[in-house]
């Protein structure tokens, strides 16, 4: 294990806040940013030696992989963690703004829907899953709200109860 990696592992094991998920998450990234500074060509560096040319480093790393900008987000929070931890708040940026990262998409513009042919249904040989699917494409339900209608007793002729 590299002194970076047994380092941060120690600092985690120190400061126990959060949650145990959070505490593992927070630990399995800041091992995975050292794994990537050594990568970067930083060497020999110890938990104190935090700079804004390393954080500076990391995020064009990120960039350049395409990663969604929430997990970027996630991991500058961990290297916000570190610096304020080894007392070098200022050393990450407060804002994001001042890497280039965006902000946060939470709504999809991309439609999950997914169609299903004829032919696609005739395959389906259990009724009630066969069914189920109509009842989905039909009234637009979800997959647990059309599993738990019961034709026979739902169907009333002229309307779906």
């Amino acid at each position: 294990m590299r002194n970076l990696n047994y380092e941060l592992k120690q600092l985690c094991n120190r400061n126990r806040d959060g949650s145990y998920a959070t505490q593992h998450d927070r630990e399995r990234v800041l091992d995975q940013i050292a794994n990537q500074l050594q990568e970067l060509g930083f060497r020999h560096m110890v938990v104190a030696g935090l700079k804004p040319k390393h954080v500076d480093g990391l995020v064009e790393r990120w960039k350049a992989e395409g990663l969604a900008v929430g997990t970027i987000k996630n991991r500058m929070a961990e290297l916000r963690w570190w610096a304020e931890k080894i007392g070098k708040q200022n050393v990450v940026a407060r804002d994001n703004d001042h890497y280039g990262i965006g902000h946060r998409q939470y709504v999809t513009n991309v439609s999950k829907a997914r169609e299903l042919s004829a032919g696609d249904l005739a395959k389906i040989t259990d009724p009630y899953t066969r069914m189920s699917l109509q009842l989905q494409a039909a009234f637009g339900l979800r997959r647990g709200e059309s599993i738990k209608i019961r034709p026979e007793w739902a169907d009333r002729g002229d309307r779906l109860v």
